[in-house]
């Protein structure tokens, strides 16, 4: 558990207050930073701030402003923009709850891990676990972070709770404006089946550790082979092949069936086709043969 938590406080339902502490649930991953360097020297890029027309500035000089028309600002100073934050009032109060599946996936933002801060509100917090897990809800209210407030979710996760923040309605993007221009049409219903079978085949249990950001691997490995002084040949795997989308319903079935393979019963059915096209074949190679004989007498007469 980390040392520090994010946020300490207390999650109120109606007159039952839980003392809590939250950790953050993930961190940042392996990615791979670079600077900007001058070749020719080997140093590394500084940037200076500047005015045009005027040049470099100091530090001391630079407030913020909000552009509210083309080249017009309102300038603000630290002093006024932190006096605008809200305290955090160190209490979640859970204002409403909604079935697991209301919420739309894309408004979860960031997750953390709610425990209880002692072993007096354990009680009290278990029993809001399996409450929320054996109604299958999730408890919504707002909560004051670091100077801003946000909407969250609470949700029982193992032992414990996880607590999302979530985006406001006016962050997301209306999905109808991206997919108003897809066809309705029904699909076809062979492809279709195909399709679920070939999902049911591929169904399992969801293990994080299974997935690797292969773009940031391959990076390292790069990086340590340039230490080594050695270089990496980028067109090792740079095959260029056809589009493999199918480009009618019959490519599409072909692809579908072979996917699933022999087990959903249409490729076992392909496999004896080939035999008697096997067979039409050597019988087609075997008359040329048969009737080299009648032509040889032709030509001792010519």
């Amino acid at each position: 558990m980390a040392a520090r938590p994010y946020w300490r406080g207390q999650i109120r339902l109606a007159l039952v207050s839980i003392p809590v502490e939250i950790y953050s649930a993930t961190k940042s991953g392996a990615t791979i930073a670079f600077n900007q360097i001058h070749e020719p020297s080997g140093k590394r890029i500084k940037y200076e701030k500047v005015v045009p027309g005027i040049g470099p500035v100091d530090v001391e000089d630079i407030v913020k402003g909000f552009e509210y028309a083309k080249g017009e600002y309102v300038l603000l100073d630290e002093k006024e923009i932190e006096g605008v934050k809200l305290e955090s009032k160190k209490t979640l109060e859970l204002t409403q709850f909604v079935d697991s599946h209301e919420i739309d996936a894309i408004y979860f933002e960031k997750p953390y891990y709610v425990v209880p801060a002692d072993d007096l509100a354990e009680e009290a917090f278990i029993v809001l676990r399996e409450a929320l897990r054996r109604s299958h809800k999730i408890g919504l209210g707002q909560l004051a972070m670091r100077g801003r407030e946000y909407v969250v979710s609470i949700k029982a996760c193992g032992r414990g709770l996880v607590m999302e923040t979530l985006r406001y309605a006016d962050e997301v993007n209306k999905a109808a404006s991206y997919f108003r221009e897809i066809g309705d049409a029904d699909p076809d219903e062979e492809l279709l089946d195909l399709a679920t079978t070939l999902i049911d085949k591929k169904t399992g249990r969801f293990d994080a550790s299974e997935f690797h950001d292969r773009y940031v691997d391959a990076l390292k490995d790069l990086i340590e082979r340039k230490k080594k002084g050695k270089t990496l040949n980028i067109d090792e795997d740079s095959e260029v092949g056809s589009d493999p989308r199918g480009s009618n319903v019959v490519d599409l079935m072909a692809a579908l069936k072979k996917s699933i393979g022999p087990a959903s019963g249409g490729g076992a059915g392909k496999a004896p086709a080939k035999k008697p096209a096997a067979k039409a074949a050597a019988k087609s190679e075997k008359k040329p043969a048969e009737k080299a004989p009648a032509k040889a007498p032709a030509k001792k007469r010519a």
